[in-house]
């Protein structure tokens, strides 16, 4: 587990680039808000999680629990699920709005970009407290 990125992901390096070529201008990882999000916009107030579907339990074709040592890794999604709460319970109470894009939604042929920018753009310019991007 040690060769797996936390950080830089290609799933949040693309988003990056649709929110940038969108004209939206962003801090990365922002230690001061709880969770660290990917993707910070202090203008809008949001925070954008791109989630990798295995590492946070997904319900989607991506996930899928390893036959190796199931109750471990059961274990560990249900931690990461259980932090992923408390850290969109913690950012929405602070004011701030959370978007989750999902890998699943950014993979394969069926891949929309375009989708999922205009999502976001449109989320972005709204006032909901929250989305999710999901294949």
């Amino acid at each position: 587990m040690s060769g797996i990125r936390e950080r830089n992901t290609k799933p949040e390096i693309f988003v990056r680039s649709l929110l940038h070529r969108e004209g939206f201008r962003f801090r990365l990882h922002v230690r001061e808000l709880p969770g660290k999000p990917d993707i910070v916009l202090p203008k809008y107030r949001a925070a954008i999680f791109v989630h990798g579907c295995f590492w946070h339990g997904h319900n989607c074709s991506l996930y899928r629990l390893p036959g190796t040592r199931p109750d471990f890794w059961q274990d560990k999604i249900d931690r990461n699920r259980a932090r992923d709460r408390r850290v969109r319970d913690g950012l929405l109470a602070a004011g701030w709005r959370v978007a989750v894009v999902w890998e699943c939604a950014l993979r394969g042929a069926a891949t929309d970009p375009g989708r999922v920018a205009q999502h976001l753009a449109g989320w972005l310019r709204g006032n909901e407290p929250e989305t999710g991007i999901r294949k």
